[in-house]
Formats: C-alpha cells, structure tokens, sequence
C-alpha cells in the first residue's frame, strides 16, 4: 500500500514538473549555434535558434576585461553542447558545402608560404569537432595533412575523420592505421605510419610536426613558416638527460597488460632488466611532440640504426618520449645536436606548451580552467598569456571546458595571419613607397 501511494505522488510531482521549481535544469549552450541550430548538421536543437547567445568579444577577452571575462565563466556554468562526430559526418557529406561554410575560400597565403610547406601528423582518437578545428586553423593548401586514428576509435570517429579528409587534396588518412594503447610503442608507430605516407606525398614539405586532438596552435601559417626558417635545417623538440625514475622505463622490460582503469591496457614495468641499447646509443628523454626537418626524418626512415634502436624500445614505457629525443642526439644525423650539448626542456622548446599543476605558481600562472592528470585544460583568461610566452602550440584544450577560449584563439590567428600576409604583400609596400609618402 506504501509503494503504491509513493509511486503515486511520484506520478503527480512529475505532472505538475514540480523538480522544475526545486531543480531547474541547466541552461544549454550551443558552441556552435549557427550550425547546431541548422540543417546542415543533424538539426537536434532547432528549437533553440532564437535563444539568447552571448556575443563574445575576443580582443576584450584578450586584453583580460573582467566583464568579458565574466561571461565566459557565465557560460562555463552552463550546459555546453557542441557538435558530435555524427555532426561532423553530416557537415562533410557535400564537400563544396562544407568548404563553403567554414570559408576555406577566404584563407590568405602569401608567397613565402607557397614556397616553404609544411607537414603535419595528426594522432588522434576522439572529438571529431575537436580535430576539425585543429585541422581548420592550420590549413593552407600548400600544406599537407595526415591523420592517423586509432583503430580502437568509435566509428562515428572514424567515419568523420574519413569524410573530412575527402572534401580535401591535400588530407588523407595514413595508409596503416595502429590499434593505439597508452605509452606502447603503438603510439610512435602511428606517427612513423604518417611520416612514411609524407616522405611519399608529392609535396615538398620541408619541416613536420605532430599533434593529438587536443593540441591547437599559437602561432599563424605565415609566423610558423618564419620561425621554422630561423631552424635553419635544425629540429626541435625536449631532449634531457633521464632521471633515476624516468631510467627505468627503458632499462626495464615492459609487459603490455590489462589495467583496471580508462587505458584498458598499458605497459606494465617487470623485473626482468633489458639489455642496453644497440649502436653504444646514449638514451635522452623529452616528448612524444616534434618539430623534425625533412632530412632528419628521411634519415629515420632508412637508418638501420634508427630501426635496431626502435626494435629495442617496442617493450619499453611511452618510447615516444625517448625515441626522438635520442635520436636528434646520434652523431652525424640530419640536424644532429651534440650530446654534450646542454639539456633542452619543454620549456626551452617551442613546439608545444602544457601547464603542469605542480609548476603553476612556480614557472607560470595557475591555469584558469581545470585540470585532467595534473594537465591543465585552459581557460578563456589564459588566452593573452598562452599567445605571448613564446611556443608555437599548446596542450589541453577542450570546447566543453571552455568554449569562448577555442573561439577566441582560432579568431586571433585568423586576424594575425591576415595582417601578416597583408604586410608582407606588394600593395603595402606600394603604400608606404616613398614615391606615395610625399604625396
């Protein structure tokens, strides 16, 4: 008799949505609302199109207005909806459309772009939005693209991944794709997959550089191709001497194990001790995260030394974060940086910057949005200070943690990039000529 009067009060608070009084659902907002709101994508939230947005400011937010500010915090508490995998299918499926949309047409290239491509890696596993964005920010079609993802992905991922990659010549999926485990010699064989497929694209790239999902660029086309200049035929990427912790992930055999937490399975350190490295290598630690010349990756991709020295770390912990940075190390290779030479950090180098939350306060200021193991995911408030340190990438961001910062970056860097073709062109200097100066 209890139950049956409680299931039927139940009943009645749910008919008079009394838990809209005591719980009030969350506000949603939409990312992208434009395209949330319309038919080009699965058209879920129509009914929202004429709801208020909040109109962002990004030069405000840049210059760190509080009021502007404010409201990114303000959307932060709300419900952030952004486009899903099936979105990013549904947007690609007419390829004219989807270029059309995102205004493809409209990104300036100058002519030191042309004549210095550049080559990208893309590791990637999920947020299709995430990547497309990435891959937006960064395009220019002298440039060429490859995306290796996971075998292990959701097909609504793959399937994304694959349609975006048609709608372009210069974007194509790697032609081996790796079943990716946490710190395995999978994930550097995902990379090396890419390189390969480079070195055969018919594209005269001159430098590569690799990026997950969640990374983004601080720097423009224009600026990225004037500082790889500067490199002078050089790489860059951490290189540091290993720690007694850091030691043991080579010198110890690894067994790729189950594990009871969101990796599923991951090298798993034993007792048994490895032999030492083949060639008298020296081991240097650093990132799985590259900036490589051309001839340094040829070289990789056809030294016997830089094949016996992967087949010795398959059983090792996350090789990718002692492979490169041994091998820029090696007497004699492309770029080769002595190993006698000073430590180079993260921070030292500019190919990607990630805060760490134990170094917050110390090396730079606390991260403004939240923290995944100790990484910390951005915030629109650190967008002033992630685009002046000094790096040319940076690692974690994510449109469900904060939206207006994406917004705002891929915005600056399309203003920056705009301005520095623009100045670098013949019509500006035709305006600043000393023939229309004393006019």
């Amino acid at each position: 008799m209890i139950l049956c009067f409680t299931g039927w009060v139940i009943a009645l608070l749910k008919l008079l949505h009394v838990e809209r009084h005591f719980f009030p659902p969350k506000s949603i907002y939409l990312v992208e609302h434009f395209l949330s709101t319309s038919s080009y994508v699965r058209n879920r939230y129509s009914y929202l199109r004429n709801q208020f947005q909040y109109e962002i400011n990004c030069s405000s937010i840049y210059e760190q207005d509080p009021q502007e500010i404010g409201k990114s915090l303000e959307i932060r508490r709300k419900d952030i909806i952004d486009l899903d995998d099936e979105d990013i299918t549904a947007m690609t499926n007419d390829c004219d459309m989807y270029r059309k949309l995102r205004k493809y047409h409209l990104k300036p290239v100058s002519p030191e772009e042309e004549s210095f491509p550049i080559a990208y890696s893309f590791v990637v596993h999920k947020d299709a939005v995430m990547v497309e964005r990435l891959i937006h920010s960064l395009y220019s079609h002298q440039n060429v693209y490859c995306i290796h993802y996971d075998q292990k992905a959701a097909k609504s991922f793959k399937s994304a991944m694959n349609n975006l990659a048609k709608c372009f010549p210069n974007i194509f999926i790697a032609s081996k794709l790796e079943m990716v485990n946490y710190a395995h010699i999978s994930r550097l064989q995902a990379d090396l997959n890419c390189l390969s497929d480079l070195m055969d694209s018919a594209v005269p790239w001159k430098y590569v550089i690799n990026l997950c999902g969640q990374d983004f660029p601080l720097r423009s086309n224009f600026q990225l191709v004037a500082e790889l200049k500067k490199l002078g035929g050089g790489n860059m990427l951490e290189t540091v001497k290993p720690s007694s912790s850091k030691r043991e992930r080579f010198t110890y055999h690894h067994e790729l194990m189950k594990v009871p937490y969101e990796y599923m399975q991951m090298p798993v350190k034993t007792n048994v001790s490895k032999n030492p490295p083949p060639h008298n290598i020296e081991v240097f630690v650093g990132s799985a995260y590259f900036v490589l010349s051309r001839a340094f990756v040829q070289y990789t991709l056809s030294s016997s030394l830089a094949k016996d020295f992967f087949d010795w770390s398959r059983d090792t912990y996350s090789p990718d974060e002692h492979f490169w940075a041994t091998l820029v190390r090696v007497p004699g290779v492309p770029g080769e940086l002595s190993r006698s030479a000073q430590d180079i950090t993260d921070l030292q180098s500019k190919t990607r910057l990630v805060k760490w939350n134990y170094l917050e306060d110390h090396l730079y200021p606390p991260c403004t949005g939240t923290h995944l193991r100790s990484v910390c995911i951005y915030g629109a408030a650190e967008l002033r200070w992630l685009m002046n340190y000094g790096h040319w990438f940076a690692n974690k961001f994510d449109s469900k943690v904060d939206p207006v910062l994406v917004k705002c970056l891929a915005e600056k860097l399309s203003e920056q990039q705009k301005e520095w073709v623009y100045l670098s062109s013949d019509k500006h200097f035709l305006r600043i000529s000393p023939a229309n100066a004393s006019l």
